[in-house]
């Protein structure tokens, strides 16, 4: 049996190959169905709103067990099946309705293995970068397999991907993670002692400073997620080089993951998640001023600290204001934030933005990050995160 690192990366990457397909690939998929582009944003759209709602309810429902690992078999199986039943013909409703559940659930999972993970980095001394690392490395393989068989076969090739992988993440979360409980004295939860979790992580001013602090930050990446190919080719930059760009980025990223965790120690969550914020300001900015080819590769390496440091910052805040009893709500709640509701409404709005204005809507983008920044820098006053 591989070590624990390998065998939690191993498990990362059963999560990632799903998401490195359906994310770019699955709008081809609906359209190929006769959906429209309005439809299809509709679609994926959803479950990203409502994750405010369904995240944080995951996360109670998930400490119901004895074991952490459990409702992530459960919710890899339901993503699984909802995908196998994608593919019956019945129209618009039926696979809006299908499609949100298959994402509230398999988008939950990832930040339940979270809390799988860092507790274990903790105990057995670990860098978690090095398991999230090799997620990353298999998103980055998914979007390029994935990509060549859409390029060379039928769209329903996506389909089967996403369902294998589903499937695939429910065999392996009982395989490959350990049988670690969710209470460490045994038993399970009653509900009453879960929704109190909830209700004090909500009435816990320095924790949700940091989760929309932090959500701002993530979500400002939206212009550039949806909008950064179009603006590029705008400039003259060619497709392929977009590519080319935005594997550079996340190439940046897993190497932040893997080789700079005595660095973060060092730094500290508080002065990471400022340096995040700092760093999405100036590359939303200096975006938003089309700059030239040789330029854009500095600013991408600034993903490491935009979207990276901000990431794991957030993972060690919201650890260390949340107690092992609410530990799945509160990863649930900060992914919410960070991959719900303001996402979403970013998105919403960069569209708008992108057609008015172009490029310079990164401008917005970089407001987004600075109001992210100040609320980091208030975190500085809260107690709890001090030492």
């Amino acid at each position: 049996m591989p070590s624990l690192p390998v065998r939690l990366g191993l498990f990362y990457s059963a999560i990632f190959i799903g998401l490195g397909a359906s994310a770019p690939y699955i709008p081809i998929w609906f359209a190929e169905r006769g959906l429209s582009g309005a439809q299809i944003g509709l679609i994926l759209s959803a479950p990203m709103m409502a994750r405010m709602i369904t995240a944080p309810a995951i996360g109670v429902w998930a400490d119901s067990f004895a074991l952490r690992r459990t409702p992530l078999i459960l919710m890899g199986a339901v993503a699984a099946a909802c995908y196998v039943l994608l593919a019956a013909p019945f129209g618009f409703l039926w696979w809006f309705a299908v499609w949100f559940v298959a994402a509230s659930a398999l988008s939950t999972v990832s930040p339940l293995t979270d809390v799988i993970a860092l507790a274990r980095a903790r105990r057995d001394g670990f860098n978690y970068g090095w398991p999230r690392g090799i997620g990353s490395a298999a998103y980055i393989l998914a979007n390029v397999a994935a990509g060549a068989l859409v390029t060379r076969g039928s769209p329903d090739l996506v389909l089967i991907w996403i369902i294998v992988s589903a499937g695939l993440a429910a065999v392996s979360a009982r395989v490959l993670l350990p049988p670690d409980p969710v209470r460490e004295e045994g038993g399970r939860a009653s509900l009453a002692e879960r929704l109190a979790g909830l209700r004090g992580l909500l009435r816990d001013g320095g924790f949700m400073l940091a989760v929309v602090s932090v959500g701002l930050i993530q979500s400002a990446h939206a212009f550039y997620y949806g909008f950064s190919a179009l603006a590029w080719k705008q400039q003259g930059i060619p497709e392929t080089l977009t590519g080319v760009l935005w594997g550079f980025g996340v190439a940046v990223e897993i190497g932040f993951l893997w080789f700079m965790e005595p660095w973060r120690r060092r730094v500290g969550p508080r002065r990471l998640l400022v340096l995040g914020g700092f760093a999405a300001v100036v590359r939303w900015a200096a975006l938003g001023l089309s700059p030239p080819l040789w330029l854009l590769f500095p600013i991408q390496a600034l993903h490491a600290l935009s979207f990276c440091a901000t990431f794991m910052a957030s993972l060690q805040i919201v650890e260390r204001l949340s107690t092992p009893d609410n530990a799945s709500a509160a990863q649930t709640i900060n992914s919410a934030f960070s991959g719900g509701l303001l996402i979403g409404l970013a998105t919403l709005a960069s569209g708008a933005l992108f057609d008015a204005v172009g490029a310079y809507g990164y401008f917005a983008m970089a407001l987004m990050s600075a109001l992210g920044l100040a609320g980091a820098l208030r975190l500085y006053g809260v107690r709890r995160l001090d030492g």
